[in-house]
C-alpha cells in the first residue's frame, strides 16, 4: 500500500464514478412498502380515491423511489454508509413505471472516504422523477 493511498484509491472510486439500479414498480411493491412503513395514505392505496386527486390515479410512495437511490448507492465498492440525503420529487412514480436510479460521484473527501453523489431517478419515458444529493462514507468491507 502506498504511503498516501486512501480508501477511495483502494476501492477505485473517484469523481465521475457511476452506479445505477433499475426496477419496475409494482402494486405489490407499494403494498409491501405501506406494510413496512405504516404509510397507508389513500393516494397510494386506493385507486378510486387517487383518481379524484390532481394525480389522477395511484402513485408510489416518494420514499420508495429513494429506496431505489439507496440500492444504487449500495453498489459502490466497499462498505457503504449513508450520511445524508436531500431530494426533490418532480413527477409521480406510478405502478408499472420502470425507474432507473443513478448516482454519480461529484465530490470526494479522499482522506475520510466520503463522497457526494448526484442522484436522479428517471422513468421509462426519460423523465426525471426525483433528483437530489447523497453523501456516503466508504469503508473497507469486513473480511
Amino acid at each position: 500500500m502506498a504511503e498516501n493511498e486512501t480508501i477511495l484509491d483502494r476501492l477505485g472510486v473517484d469523481i465521475g464514478y457511476r452506479v445505477s439500479h433499475v426496477k419496475t414498480v409494482t402494486e405489490k411493491d407499494i403494498g409491501l412498502f405501506a406494510e413496512v412503513s405504516g404509510d397507508f395514505n389513500p393516494v397510494h392505496m386506493r385507486q378510486e380515491f387517487a383518481e379524484k386527486t390532481f394525480f389522477g390515479g395511484r402513485i408510489a410512495h416518494g420514499v420508495l423511489a429513494l429506496g431505489l437511490v439507496s440500492a444504487a448507492g449500495a453498489k459502490l465498492p466497499g462498505l457503504v454508509i449513508l450520511l445524508s440525503m436531500s431530494s426533490k420529487f418532480l413527477k409521480p412514480v406510478r405502478i408499472g413505471d420502470t425507474i432507473t436510479a443513478a448516482a454519480e460521484v461529484t465530490a470526494a473527501r479522499r482522506e475520510k472516504g466520503i463522497v457526494t453523489l448526484k442522484n436522479t431517478c428517471t422513468n421509462q419515458n426519460g423523465e426525471v422523477v426525483v433528483e437530489g444529493e447523497t453523501m456516503v462514507r466508504l469503508l473497507e468491507p469486513p473480511a
